[in-house]
């Protein structure tokens, strides 16, 4: 039987993976996720001076990958799957990373910059190219975090070709 402390840690670990969540939000939940990441991202665009938006996307890249990493387990467990629906913490990390390795060019224009991410990151995420199938592969939060990451970088690439 686990104590009070350690279900209510459970619990805010699970509502971290759905990132508040918008994981439990229907139809696909992986949109709604990238969705919130991307009107975060944004705003800091459209706020912040462009070294601290980058760096501060970058920064939030790692914090929720590292969150995912640790909180994945929690949310497999609650959901009783291996790779939850639910989950959307790898979308938002995906979505940021997409974002963040844009040229400063192009996120001087932030609607241009979020969008053109935003759907190559989903394309990348849904369609699951190589590498993207092959990290899905990993054990737990690895696999759950890691494919989206490779989508974000494959999408932010592409969108720097296409639009920068």
């Amino acid at each position: 039987m686990s104590t009070p402390d350690a279900t209510a840690a459970a619990g805010w670990r699970v509502h971290v993976c759905t990132w508040f969540g918008a994981g439990l939000l229907r139809p696909a939940p992986g949109t709604w996720g990238s969705l919130a990441a991307a009107v975060l991202a944004y705003a800091l665009l459209a706020l912040a001076p462009l070294d601290l938006a980058r760096w501060t996307l970058a920064a939030a890249v790692v914090a929720a990958t590292v969150a995912g990493i640790m909180c994945a387990p929690a949310a497999i467990a609650r959901f009783g799957v291996e790779d939850p629906s639910q989950i959307v913490i790898d979308e938002v990390a995906g979505t940021w990373l997409a974002i963040a390795i844009l040229p400063s060019a192009l996120l001087a224009q932030p609607a241009l910059a979020v969008i053109g991410a935003l759907v190559l990151f989903r394309v990348f995420d849904i369609a699951k190219p190589w590498p993207v199938g092959w990290c899905e592969r990993l054990p737990g939060g690895w696999g759950i975090m890691t494919d989206d990451l490779a989508a974000g970088a494959i999408a932010g690439c592409l969108a720097t070709a296409l639009l920068g």
